[in-house]
């Protein structure tokens, strides 16, 4: 059963927009087995990739989202010293020991391009990743759950008081908009 293309949109650069498909791959594939019948009691159900993540922060990495942290703050630094026209960027080292850095990138070098999930990376029948994808993950993973403080039962999250930077670049356009 290839799902294809199916519910396919673009960017603006005709890539592959996954997070905004019309139909993802698991409403398809859960479609098919549910209207197929299953050879078990009941019916298919699907969790799209990710809205876990973006839904409870339980569900995130620590390593991820300190990172990520790390990586607004670098996006601010070259904001604030040099303008607009770069990329925050995280770099991983090579070697046994996960450590990143973080630098830059000029837009115009990464414009319009993607990188791909390494093909060498999944089983040969493409239905499982292999060990070598695994080894290069788990450091992303990290190795403890997310902590957040409860009050009441309920997660508390930071209130921030609203502190802002003098602005020193002109109003954001949109892409769709520019001429």
């Amino acid at each position: 059963f290839d799902v294809g293309d199916i519910g396919r949109t673009s960017d603006s650069f005709g890539h592959t927009q996954f997070s905004a498909s019309r139909t993802t791959a698991a409403q398809a594939v859960t479609n098919y087995l549910n209207d197929k019948g299953l050879a078990v009691r009941g019916t298919a159900r699907c969790q799209v990739p990710g809205t876990d993540q973006r839904g409870s922060i339980l569900s995130a990495s620590p390593v991820d989202l300190d990172e990520a942290y790390r990586l607004g703050q670098q996006a601010v630094r070259i904001a604030m010293e040099e303008g607009n026209g770069f990329m925050s960027t995280l770099f991983r080292a090579p070697g046994p020991v996960y450590s990143v850095s973080y630098g830059k990138v000029p837009l115009e070098t990464v414009a319009n391009s993607e990188r791909t999930f390494p093909a060498a990376w999944l089983s040969h029948d493409k239905t499982d990743v292999t060990d070598d994808f695994v080894r290069y993950a788990r450091p992303l993973v990290g190795e403890d759950w997310v902590s957040v403080p409860l009050v009441d039962g309920r997660m508390r999250f930071a209130r921030l008081r609203p502190y802002f930077a003098e602005k020193i670049l002109p109003p954001y356009e949109p892409q769709t908009v520019r001429k």
